[in-house]
């Protein structure tokens, strides 16, 4: 509201209800506004308190899934290590299973190399 509107419903209050009857006026219509304000500062507590309780009971419940889930994280990460530790052992074993065959092989290969070699040897020489 501007100036002149407001100049405009003062003098329309005044010929309403006169001079006399203005102070009343004024007086009725701030304490309406007191009560009116204190019933809003009423009902923002009123829903900041019950806010406050279901913020509560959103973090703990948040935390307790935070929780729940690093406990199933750190239980399948243990999980998988255990597996790729045994993969790794078995890899390991069967690897030098391996090596040891084909050192037996080659073993047995020099062994025969050398021995037809020496009948070789031993045929020219007759």
């Amino acid at each position: 509201m501007s100036g002149p509107e407001i100049f405009v419903i003062v003098i329309v209050v005044l010929l309403l209800f006169g001079a006399d009857k203005l102070p009343e006026i004024a007086k009725s219509f701030g304490k309406g506004m007191r009560d009116f304000k204190k019933a809003t500062d009423d009902i923002r507590r009123e829903i900041e308190t019950s806010t406050s309780e279901i913020k509560k009971d959103f973090n703990d419940v948040t935390s307790s899934i935070k929780n729940d889930v690093t406990d199933i994280s750190d239980n399948i990460t243990k999980d998988i290590n255990e597996v790729a530790d045994e993969i790794k052992k078995d890899v390991s074993e069967a690897t030098d299973e391996i090596k040891k065959d084909v050192s037996e092989a080659t073993d047995e290969i020099k062994k025969d190399g050398d021995d037809a070699t020496q009948d070789k040897y031993y045929e020219y020489t007759d």
